[in-house]
């Protein structure tokens, strides 16, 4: 079982120095909860590219094939109306209403995908328990950090690294 642990530091400097130690000693640090943007940070953590452009994509060309594929069936099976000797598979008249419902149906995709990835709406979290972690927001910096095994390894590492409290989260 992932044993998660929460240490609060004083400054940035103390938080991003204690990110080698934990990665160098196997273990994983998971998220930073910082005041204010802090350079490098994102690099450090090493988190992954997001995949949420790839799901716009996604949602925007399937359903702007749907839609053109229901327009040509529309006007070439299922109805098709004869004005003026023009081709029923007019493609060119077609191409309007797709990218149209494609460009939203992309947007309400990257909508519903961001909302997914952060696991929103998430009404309460384990971190809102723990005390002081309302100060992330003020002047404090707290580094999420995790372990497969050994928990109290990962303790005296960030302890050693300048933690002014290091908090086990008992999360589901």
């Amino acid at each position: 079982m992932t044993a998660k642990l929460l240490a609060e530091f004083l400054d940035s400097e103390a938080l991003r120095a204690a990110l080698e130690p934990i990665r160098s000693t196997g273990h994983t640090a998971l998220e930073a909860f910082t005041p204010y943007p802090v350079e490098g940070l994102a690099d450090q953590l090493r988190q992954e590219r997001s995949r949420l452009r790839v799901v716009m994509l996604a949602g925007g060309l399937a359903t702007a094939a749907f839609a053109f594929g229901l327009q040509w069936y529309s006007a070439v099976i299922d109805y098709p109306i004869n004005s003026g000797g023009r081709p029923l598979n007019s493609w060119q008249v077609f191409l309007l209403v797709p990218f149209e419902v494609g460009i939203f149906a992309a947007a309400l995709a990257g909508v519903i995908g961001f909302l997914r990835s952060c696991r929103l709406p998430r009404l309460h979290d384990a971190l809102f328990e723990i005390p002081g972690f309302e100060r992330a927001t003020q002047d404090r910096y707290f580094l999420l950090a995790a372990s497969e095994t050994d928990t109290a390894g990962l303790r005296k590492i960030l302890a050693r690294a300048g933690a002014v409290t290091v908090t086990e989260l008992h999360a589901p």
